[in-house]
């Protein structure tokens, strides 16, 4: 038999074989779906998706809203018009003017406290300018950006940072670069006047990133967005960043070491932290981090602790993207923690980040701090003999 009829003869075998495969399955299929008593399949009577109930909790309404506004399939189930899409775009994204209708939307608006009610007014701003600037900070492309949340008054904790774990540096061709990140400190608040001390410091240390909204605690969700706006503007090709507060050390030595390490996947989308799961708001008034049942309900995606977490350049960038889709929240690691949920990824907690200290017994012990990337809370002077003491050539841990 010549080579082509042998070619014929086993394509037609296998071309059976595959038949029959199929009969097989597709039988299988049509015995394991539901059938009434008469053998008939049934049909499913309700809709495959339906409309969610609008939430009792002010903040979970309007997150629905943007979620259709961002959601083709549920704009064509839910018979949203382009018409829609224009209000919600209008009264949703970026409105500076202060939003009345908030006291009638929320049961309790009177009872609330001053804090909360300030932010929502103003909920859908975020349009705030850069007084201070550092266009020229990433130009060589920075391996590792150092972004520290500061307050205007607190040059103690930045001078600190400088002369410490924040120090710009290159080391085998990775650079390290700093800034700041402050908003104003209103002189009405009976806050002394700064501003002229702050541009000296800018000016001397050209590290001062200053926008001009009210640097409070609930603003500091603003702080990240605007920060995310400037990287994407400012710093695209960074590599990656720490963002951290300005009472943290950090091992900033151990943190290279680690980053080295990662393969080319991993670091794309690397998000380390101090990582708190199974949260939720704090329902006591007295505390820091309260959030009334008017605001919220449910509970935190995964996020990582404020304090300070690791992560890429490119997760940086889709962050900035993903803040259109999620109204501002007034606790800023939540928040981003929502973000992240938004863009399908988690935070990776990293035991090299102590949020909440280390063992008393072991604070004194710098052999303690070798093969940590942050610990907080730290005094400036503290940061400066913890940093030295790293340095020292001698060390044997």
């Amino acid at each position: 038999m010549s080579v082509g009829r042998r070619r014929l003869k086993l394509v037609g075998l296998l071309t059976m074989v595959n038949f029959f495969i199929y009969v097989i399955v597709e039988v299988s299929k049509s015995d394991s779906q539901d059938k009434d008593s008469k053998g008939q399949l049934l049909i499913p009577r309700d809709k495959f998706w339906k409309k969610r109930s609008a939430s009792s909790a002010y903040w979970n309404r309007e997150q629905q809203k943007l979620d259709r506004l961002y959601n083709p399939i549920l704009n064509l189930l839910n018979n949203v018009t382009v018409e829609d899409l224009v209000a919600f775009n209008s009264s949703l994204l970026n409105s500076c003017d202060m939003d009345t209708s908030v006291q009638s939307e929320i049961k309790d608006f009177e009872n609330l406290p001053d804090r909360f009610k300030d932010f929502l007014y103003y909920l859908r701003c975020k349009n705030y300018s850069l007084v201070l600037d550092q266009p020229q900070k990433c130009k060589d492309k920075p391996f590792l950006l150092l972004a520290i949340k500061s307050l205007t008054p607190q040059f103690d904790r930045r001078q600190a940072i400088r002369e410490s774990w924040g120090k710009e540096l290159k080391i085998n061709n990775m650079t390290v670069v700093r800034v700041f990140l402050l908003g104003d400190t209103p002189t009405e608040d009976n806050n002394p006047d700064l501003s002229g001390m702050v541009r000296y410091e800018s000016e001397k240390y050209k590290d001062i990133l200053l926008w001009n909204y009210r640097d409070t605690f609930f603003n500091l969700t603003l702080k990240e967005v605007l920060f995310l706006k400037w990287v994407s503007h400012s710093c695209a090709d960074v590599q990656f960043i720490f963002k951290g507060d300005d009472d943290v050390f950090v091992n900033t030595h151990q943190i290279l070491d680690y980053l080295k390490t990662l393969s080319a996947d991993k670091a794309k989308d690397l998000f380390i932290g101090d990582v708190i799961k199974d949260a939720g708001p704090h329902r006591e008034k007295k505390l820091k981090y309260y959030i009334p049942e008017s605001l919220y309900e449910g509970s935190y995606p995964p996020y990582a602790g404020g304090g300070g977490f690791l992560y890429s350049g490119s997760i940086a960038l889709r962050l900035h993207n993903a803040t259109s889709r999620v109204l501002l929240y007034p606790i800023d690691d939540v928040y981003t923690g929502m973000c992240l949920e938004k863009l399908g990824l988690a935070p990776e907690k990293h035991k090299g980040f102590k949020t909440f200290d280390i063992d008393e017994k072991h604070k004194k012990n710098i052999c303690s701090y070798s093969n940590l990337m942050l610990v907080h809370p730290r005094k400036p002077q503290e940061m400066i003999r913890i940093w030295s003491q790293l340095q020292d050539s001698n060390l044997n841990c």
